[in-house]
């Protein structure tokens, strides 16, 4: 079936948008006027090919890289030096504190960001949830790249920023662990969290994402629900629908 015209997530006032968002590389454009939002209460799932921009936004949203035009706004205010208050990333690379122990890594987050008492029950919970309480004395240079994940992405749950980006964060993590980190983000998702989800691995996102949107080359090209998006395309599998957004 032929595209139809793409219909954007419903604007809220109260949560995470790009308007016009746009960043270049030389001659390269990786994002295009890139409109999108996401609401508390949503986990949206970012979808494209190599190349399709979705890394570059992700680091455009939180601030690691300077768009060259567009505007990033949080509950109607556009984000600042300061948005590392509200906005955490999990990149696909996992780079932990080589010198610090496990639990190091969570005392660090607990006391930068002033976290309030009790915040060490929370940790280690965390850390038992992503298979790593036994490792909490193991040094961050020992530690191999799957655990270096879940290190990160307890200590990242751990602050507690009201928008959370994942870069391919279920590379590395064996079948456990992608299973708890699903329920993680399906928990922070319901206690209010925005949560941006960047994969290649369309069956994780059929689970427990709400709401997708398909990049290709930097351009928004598909958005809606899992079944909006198949019905509109006349398939019965997201592969194939995803398949035939972006050939």
């Amino acid at each position: 079936m032929g595209q139809t015209a793409i219909r954007l997530i419903t604007p809220t006032s109260g949560g995470l948008a790009a308007a016009g968002l746009t960043k270049r590389f030389g001659k390269t454009l990786a994002v295009d006027h890139l409109d999108f939002d996401v609401a508390p209460h949503q986990i949206l799932a970012l979808l494209g090919p190599n190349g399709a921009g979705k890394t570059t936004t992700l680091m455009c949203l939180a601030g690691l890289l300077r768009p060259d035009s567009g505007r990033i706004t949080w509950q109607g205010v556009e984000l600042g030096p300061t948005r590392g208050r509200q906005v955490a990333l999990i990149t696909e690379t996992p780079e932990v504190y080589e010198m610090l122990t496990v639990w190091e890594h969570m005392v660090f987050v607990g006391r930068s960001c002033l976290l309030p008492a009790g915040w060490q029950d929370r940790a280690e919970n965390l850390l038992q949830r992503m298979g790593m309480a036994d490792q909490r004395d193991t040094m961050g240079e020992a530690l191999s790249k799957g655990m270096r994940q879940r290190v990160l992405i307890a200590a990242t749950l751990l602050a507690a920023t009201p928008i959370l980006l994942l870069d391919e964060p279920m590379i590395g993590l064996d079948p456990r662990g992608q299973h708890e980190l699903r329920n993680l983000l399906v928990e922070v998702r319901d206690q209010g969290t925005t949560v941006i989800v960047s994969t290649h691995l369309l069956a994780n996102v059929q689970s427990f994402c709400d709401r997708l949107l398909i990049l290709n080359k930097g351009r928004a090209v598909a958005a809606g629900g899992l079944q909006e998006l198949l019905d509109r395309y006349g398939h019965d599998t997201l592969e194939e629908t995803f398949l035939e957004i972006v050939k």
